[in-house]
């Protein structure tokens, strides 16, 4: 076999294989024995029938189609692995010429991963939000707590903001009331935001046995966006009651003995958030600045792709979860399908960019990544994803991802090392030296996220190239 290679741009090449006929023996020998175990002739045993036979009775034509169809991915291999060039997605073939005895030609077209210069990245600067935890935040979360631990009792008046009422609901749309649009006994806390708009107005006044109909647009069902006429009924009103702040208070909510040490927990969970909050804020900052450095031809079929994959993903999968179609979602968020267009092709490209930039770093950095890396990651995915690490895992090696997640964990890696190299200042001046294993761990999510990799959904194909 020969193989040539013509750059077409920085992103596809074409291929030129020329392959002698005596290489296409094994090839041949088993589109015989296919072609014999499908046909029966009679006079031979089935399996039995020689290949002039079947050349007679099925032509000659059918044989070569068969021989080819089989031996041209081996080809194609053979000649990506001796040019050395790491393709993505699968390649055009076309049959330039095949003659019975002689010689096999083809080409294929296929994008490839562009080279790329990483220039030196350690004059990155940038600026982050600085880590600070004020007694009020903390107090707000020791109030989220007490809330928490708030019980009811019913109460013979009318209702109020805060309290919390049992009602039953009845919504009609064009005078019809709904299968899905009533409901008995629902628990709501008024001023929570957690049903229908322009139900707080419409039960506060009302006692228990009391009636109000009002107008609101229903946010899922069978009539999900449309108006509908609701009519509540309050059965119940029960008014909310806050645990005192004391030392009682943090035994019960907490395995604290005392008040304070309650709220200084808190206060640690909370730089620990923000610590978490600023170490992503470092890494998205470092990456935007890493991209604006690197010049990154992106591969059209390639960027076609991703494109149709992130729609896909979130019409089928994310606003499917919700009850929503694509339309009541760009009437939410309040955009145009062209702006719409925009930001995924926009998204779309960086995802690209960012893969392509990282992986060229993994490879210059010598980056590796072992067991124990790859089950954090692995736990972390699993616990964004509503799943067990066992479900997720499962699903992860049953669709062949296992390479996917170790991608994003070593460009993670390779995130973590750029922002090492970058100085990351605080808005009050600081210079902040991030904690390693947050760094890390930030910068694989942070790299997935990127590149939206989502394993239990796309495929290595398109990832992995």
């Amino acid at each position: 076999m020969k193989s040539a290679v013509e750059t077409l741009n920085p992103t596809r090449v074409r291929l030129s294989i020329e392959v002698p006929f005596e290489e296409l023996k094994d090839s041949l020998d088993a589109a015989y024995k296919k072609i014999n175990q499908q046909v029966t002739v009679k006079g031979f045993r089935k399996g039995k029938i020689p290949a002039r036979v079947i050349d007679q009775r099925f032509g000659r034509g059918a044989v070569l189609e068969e021989a080819v169809n089989d031996a041209l991915p081996k080809f194609y291999t053979e000649a990506v692995n001796e040019a050395e060039i790491d393709v993505l997605g699968q390649p055009e073939v076309d049959i330039t010429d095949l003659k019975d005895g002689e010689t096999l030609n083809f080409t294929a077209e296929v994008d490839i991963r562009p080279s790329l210069e990483i220039p030196d990245y350690s004059g990155i600067e940038v600026e982050v939000d600085p880590v600070e935890v004020t007694d009020e935040d903390v107090e707000k979360s020791v109030e989220q707590l007490r809330e928490r631990f708030a019980s009811t009792s019913p109460v013979e008046r009318a209702a109020e903001e805060g309290d919390v009422v049992t009602i039953d609901l009845e919504a009609k749309v064009e005078g019809e009331v709904l299968e899905d649009g009533v409901a008995s006994g629902v628990s709501y806390t008024i001023g929570s935001g957690e049903l229908l708009d322009g139900i707080d107005d419409a039960v506060k006044g009302l006692e228990a046995g009391g009636e109000a109909t009002f107008t609101s647009e229903l946010k899922g069902g069978s009539a999900a966006g449309k108006e509908a006429e609701v009519t509540v009924k309050v059965t119940q009103v029960a008014a909310r009651e806050l645990p005192e702040l004391d030392d009682d208070f943090a035994q019960l909510a907490s395995e604290f003995d005392t008040l304070e040490e309650l709220r200084a927990d808190s206060r640690k969970r909370l730089e620990n958030m923000k610590q978490y909050d600023q170490a992503t804020q470092a890494q998205e900052r470092v990456l935007e600045k890493l991209l604006e450095l690197v010049e990154v031809p992106v591969p059209e079929k390639l960027l076609e792709d991703e494109i149709n994959t992130r729609k896909h993903n979130l019409e089928h999968h994310q606003l499917g979860q919700m009850g929503l179609d694509l339309e009541k979602y760009l009437e939410i968020q309040g955009k145009t399908a062209e702006e719409f267009e925009t930001e995924t092709k926009e998204a779309a490209v960086k995802g690209i960019k960012t893969q392509f930039v990282l992986d060229e770093l993994v490879k210059q950095e010598k980056l590796n990544v072992n067991q124990e890396e790859l089950t954090e990651h692995l736990m972390r995915r699993a616990a964004s994803s509503g799943m067990s690490p066992d479900q997720f895992a499962q699903a992860v090696v049953e669709g062949g991802q296992v390479p996917l997640l170790v991608g994003e964990v070593a460009r993670g890696k390779a995130l973590a090392v750029v922002v090492e190299a970058a100085t990351v200042k605080d808005t009050n001046g600081e210079i902040i030296d991030l904690d390693d294993e947050d760094d890390t761990e930030a910068a694989a999510d942070v790299a997935a996220e990127a590149t939206e990799a989502d394993a239990t959904e796309e495929s290595e194909e398109k990832t992995e190239g």
